[in-house]
């Protein structure tokens, strides 16, 4: 039921997502994401880790990734330079820009969950240099029940360098407990997803299932029957194509074609170092 006061947000699409192995592909870019980008791709994966790579090292161009770790650890390397260990909490942030490739793998066997989102870059910065950020959990910040991934919520910012108009909070409520999200203006496009539990947007029930919301600035009113976590997306509407490779989004077919030149050129290199094999 949605709390007196709030008039709440309508839901316009629901889904359940598409398994991949451990993994559930919740959109990509010919689908969902078209409707919501700049997101434009969600995995969602929890399984037990067996220590094996979950990500081999692989290119991107035109976008940002965002891999959130919800427990577990994993090993992280890409070709900016950098490379290390993240604990359960961390972020891992490459804006792949003008071409990057990276790997990531699960260490141990513990439970390995968390969420792998790519971002559509601006024209301005989408065959720039790439750059990395890997964030530990005390550097995210958390507003009540809510922790701030990417851009800003109650005056409170992410120290993630992501482009301006984007949010992304992590949530844990316990059971009966109401939140309600206020989007930073413009942010017509948003959506959730709820990883555990199940979660209440007005009359409808949400249970690891994606919901997207009509496009509005209305604030988005939520009630956990049961203890509950999710994810809650908003963002300005990237207003431009989505031209699509393989492991890339770009603006234009010029800016695919240039990215595209780039990941191969550094694919070369790693594979004459013996890094990647064909």
């Amino acid at each position: 039921m949605a709390q007196a006061g709030i008039q709440q947000r309508l839901i316009v699409a629901r889904s359940n997502g598409r398994p991949h192995g451990p993994v559930t592909r919740l959109f990509s870019p010919g689908d969902i994401g078209e409707e919501i980008k700049p997101f434009v791709f969600l995995d969602h994966f929890d399984f037990e880790a067996t220590g094996s790579a979950m990500f081999p090292m692989h290119p991107h161009s035109g976008i940002a990734t965002l891999t959130l770790l919800l427990s577990g650890r994993m090993r992280y390397e890409d070709t900016t330079g950098a490379q290390g260990e993240l604990a359960a909490g961390s972020l891992e942030w490459l804006q792949a820009a003008g071409g990057v490739w990276h790997d990531a793998s699960p260490i141990g066997t513990d439970r390995f969950r968390g969420y792998q989102l790519w971002l559509a870059l601006p024209p301005a910065i989408e065959n720039g240099s790439p750059q990395s950020q890997y964030l530990p959990p005390h550097q995210v910040s958390k507003v009540g029940p809510a922790r701030v991934v990417l851009g800003r919520y109650d005056n409170v910012v992410s120290p993630v360098r992501a482009p301006s108009g984007i949010s992304l909070l992590h949530v844990q409520l316990a059971d009966g407990q109401h939140w309600h999200y206020q989007p930073p203006i413009g942010h017509t496009v948003a959506w959730v997803h709820t990883g555990r539990g199940t979660l209440l947007a007005g009359d409808e029930r949400l249970h690891k299932e994606l919901a997207i919301f009509a496009e509005s600035d209305q604030r988005i009113a939520f009630t956990a029957d049961g203890d509950t976590e999710f994810i809650v997306g908003s963002a300005i509407k990237h207003p431009h194509d989505l031209v699509t490779g393989y492991y890339s989004v770009h603006t234009s077919i010029e800016a695919l074609q240039k990215g595209e030149s780039q990941i191969a050129r550094i694919g070369q290199e790693l594979r004459s170092l013996g890094r990647i094999h064909p």
